[in-house]
């Protein structure tokens, strides 16, 4: 069977299933035809994005919350699509731009960014601040996310 993930629609709002998609192709919602935000293994979600995944999601939801500006994100964030990529299927990978989406940020509390924030079920498994370098990031998800 072929691994799957899950990304909201941001037009339309369906959560929808997907295998990993061809390097040429973009994934595109089963409701309305429209583009899903999913590149290099991560999906880009906003605030209601993030709450569906959070919500709907049977599979963990790996959550960057981080902003342009930050030289630390900025770090981090080619390690983060190089393990999303790596395991992809066995959790989802979003990022949250908390410049874009502050109201994500808001609640779920985000005083520091990159935070890393693991979801399952409804619920807050594991949090983490600071860009990790990529052995540490792996060793986190092996310990939290097991493949």
């Amino acid at each position: 069977m072929a691994a799957l993930t899950y990304a909201p629609c941001p037009s339309c709002g369906a959560v929808n299933r997907f295998a990993a998609p061809e390097s040429s192709k973009t994934p595109i919602c089963g409701k309305c035809k429209r583009a899903l935000p999913f590149h290099d293994g991560v999906l880009d979600v906003d605030a209601a994005g993030l709450e569906k995944l959070v919500q709907k999601s049977p599979i963990p939801v790996v959550t960057d919350f981080w902003a342009a500006w930050c030289g630390p994100c900025r770090f981090f964030a080619p390690v983060f699509s190089a393990v999303a990529k790596d395991r992809f299927g066995s959790a989802v990978f979003a990022k949250v731009d908390t410049e874009r989406a502050p109201e994500a940020g808001r609640k779920y509390g985000i005083s520091a960014i990159p935070t890393l924030v693991v979801f399952h079920h409804g619920r807050e498994l594991h949090r983490q601040s600071g860009a990790l370098p990529e052995p540490a990031f792996r060793k986190l998800l092996a310990d939290v996310v097991p493949a």
